[in-house]
């Protein structure tokens, strides 16, 4: 029962390296913040791809985390978790790639942040070129609208 990698497992290949990163927030409250690090993506057996990431916010404080994502062929959908040392909930990937094949939006849900309740969550892996690669995180507002609040570009070591 051992599965192959598909050709979407090889997609996430390009992720695989070590990279530099800088993000840049804008949360919903006007509050802006950036933070440096650095990423290290390896594969596990083909099939899943294993981010390891830490770094530094404006004001020092270090964090941590841990992203996973694989292609499960039942579901046809890329998959995944996030998990990080700043936050106490785990998050569930799932997504498409678009029609161009350079950019992954992957759904979930989680906590929004004035604590009072959920909402829908977009994080997008975006494919510059062999040695960059985007990622955008957007909240759904409460009519529908989406807000971007994160932008983060990664830079191959």
């Amino acid at each position: 029962m051992f599965a192959k990698p598909q050709s979407e497992h090889h997609w996430l290949d390009q992720l695989v390296g070590n990279w530099s990163l800088q993000h840049e927030c804008k949360m919903p409250d006007g509050n802006t913040s950036t933070t440096q690090g650095k990423i290290q993506c390896r594969s596990l057996g083909g099939m899943w791809l294993i981010a390891e990431s830490s770094g530094e916010s404006d004001d020092e404080d270090a964090w941590s985390s841990i992203m996973t994502l694989g292609f499960d062929i039942a579901q046809q959908r890329y998959v995944g978790t996030f998990v990080g040392s700043m936050m106490s909930n785990i998050w569930y990937y799932q997504g498409i790639r678009d029609a161009d094949g350079n950019r992954l939006p992957l759904d979930t849900e989680g906590p929004k942040f004035d604590g009072s309740g959920t909402c829908p969550y977009r994080d997008t892996i975006e494919i510059v070129d062999a040695d960059c690669w985007l990622m955008t995180s957007e909240m759904q507002m409460d009519d529908g609208t989406w807000v971007a609040f994160m932008h983060g570009k990664h830079q191959r070591r």
